[in-house]
């Protein structure tokens, strides 16, 4: 008692002398201090309760402050409207996968630093990734290690046969492009300038990453340029096959098919953001660069009117660089002719060319005995090989790459590191045991910086959904 009087003169008050005046005071301190004590208990367990819930991981980060979508349908692309500058990193909660960030970011950057010395000494590097990472749960990889990280991808691809040129790619870096229209308008970008007037540039664009703060956007294509397919009345397809629930869909969604379709007409690019939701945008004449089929030797095979579209960019793939994953980030190398001869016109689940070809070769189809499908698929295979050619635009033959393969292989074991390969993807689909690559075995581990494709991605690039943002 008599200390709760001097602490109340101390702070100043004119407190009364007389002794129950002295109780009255000193009560009234006691209950004052009570309720302050109490509000700051209240306090904290208010704040425990606020960080269990956004202690989410970020994959299902919630999607707040999201604005009404216009609606799907044919919009123009805008190349002027995203940020400028790198988001502002927020404060990242507890979470298991930080430490699974943080072990591949220093992975990642043990690798940079090792094959870059000239990048310096990495501890001051190492420990401001940790610093970042602890604070956001991410990180932002600098120009270099962004540039490093996707050939390195490239170079881990085990599905990739044409990887000699692994460090000639080259690397846009669109990072701060968040909004689906900038991204379609740099897709479209990314077509013209890796066309090259038919001298074909590898090249990838990379567009924001994962964070904790924001999921990063999503293009549903397999390759940004991808023929429709069309359900006919008799149960065939006018186009590719393999597009005709996706082509569907699209329809469903706004996108208005030419008056008159056709077997080759370009399906629009669609690009989904947590904000703005699935959009399309209508590829621009001038990003879509075709070849029309012709043989060397069979003059009818021109009025067939095949053709295909000369840069092949594969968009749904996931690039990961030390514990960053990169969802939007379309790549092109240029077309091993078997890819189009042998699969998108060989196959019979997509343009099925090998018997109308046959049969106008005038081959004995009644007999497989006869290997009409294999003289068929040569023939093809020739036109495609010919007609990027004489048209001087960038192909190679299986032949030649199998053995441009094994020069790859060679450098990457002189240089002390493994080589993966995926035997089912590298063994070129015609001739398989007439090249190189055929005869031997590979070491098949996954390593990293490298891309992936995932179920949900595959699943919105042939059905058209379900949104990867709902």
């Amino acid at each position: 008692m008599p200390a709760a009087a001097v602490g109340a003169v101390g702070l100043g008050w004119d407190v009364p002398t007389s002794r129950p005046a002295v109780v009255v005071v000193a009560m009234a301190i006691l209950f004052l201090a009570a309720r302050i004590c109490a509000r700051q208990v209240v306090a904290v367990h208010s704040g425990e309760r606020l960080l269990d819930i956004s202690d989410r991981p970020w994959r299902k980060a919630p999607r707040i402050g999201r604005r009404s979508s216009p609606g799907p349908g044919r919009i123009r692309a805008r190349p002027d409207h995203h940020p400028l500058t790198r988001p502002e990193p927020r404060p990242s909660p507890g979470n298991p996968d930080v430490e699974l960030v943080r072990a591949a970011a220093k992975e990642f950057l043990e690798l940079f630093h090792a094959e870059n010395p000239q990048a310096g000494w990495m501890g001051p590097r190492i420990a401001a990734v940790m610093r970042e990472i602890d604070l956001t749960g991410t990180y932002w990889h600098t120009s270099e290690e962004l540039t490093f990280g996707a050939r390195v991808a490239w170079r881990n691809n085990e599905r990739c046969i044409g990887r000699l040129y692994w460090h000639s790619l080259q690397v846009r870096d669109l990072r701060t492009v968040a909004d689906a229209g900038g991204i379609a308008a740099h897709c479209f970008d990314h077509l013209r300038s890796a066309h090259n007037g038919g001298k074909i540039r590898p090249m990838i664009t990379i567009f924001a990453p994962e964070t904790p703060a924001r999921p990063a956007p999503r293009i549903w294509n397999e390759q940004l340029i991808r023929y429709a397919g069309y359900e006919q009345t008799d149960g065939r397809v006018l186009g590719d096959p393999r597009y005709r629930t996706f082509t569907s869909e699209l329809i469903q969604r706004g996108w208005r098919p030419p008056e008159h379709p056709g077997a080759f007409d370009v399906l629009p690019l669609v690009v989904e953001t947590v904000e703005e939701g699935p959009q399309l945008f209508q590829l621009p004449g001038q990003s879509v660069h075709e070849v029309p089929l012709e043989h060397p030797e069979l003059s009818w095979f021109a009025d067939l009117g095949m053709r295909w579209h000369a840069v092949p960019v594969i968009s749904n793939n996931r690039l990961v660089i030390g514990g960053v994953s990169y969802p939007a980030a379309p790549f092109n190398g240029w077309y091993m002719g078997t890819e189009i001869g042998a699969r998108n016109f060989g196959d019979s689940e997509r343009y099925d060319l090998v018997p109308e070809v046959a049969e106008r070769m005038g081959l004995d189809t009644t007999d497989e005995a006869t290997l009409w499908r294999d003289r068929a698929l040569v023939e093809i295979n020739r036109a495609v090989l010919h007609s990027f050619q004489s048209n001087g635009v960038s192909i190679t033959d299986h032949h030649t790459e199998s053995r441009r393969f094994l020069i790859h292989l060679e450098r990457e074991e002189r240089a002390g590191r493994s080589c993966p390969a995926d035997w089912t993807w590298i063994v070129p689909p015609m001739s398989g045991s007439q090249t190189p690559v055929f005869h031997r075995h590979y070491d098949a581990e996954t390593q990293v910086p490298n891309f992936f494709s995932d179920p949900d991605a595959t699943r919105r690039a042939l059905h058209g959904g379900p949104p990867a943002f709902r």
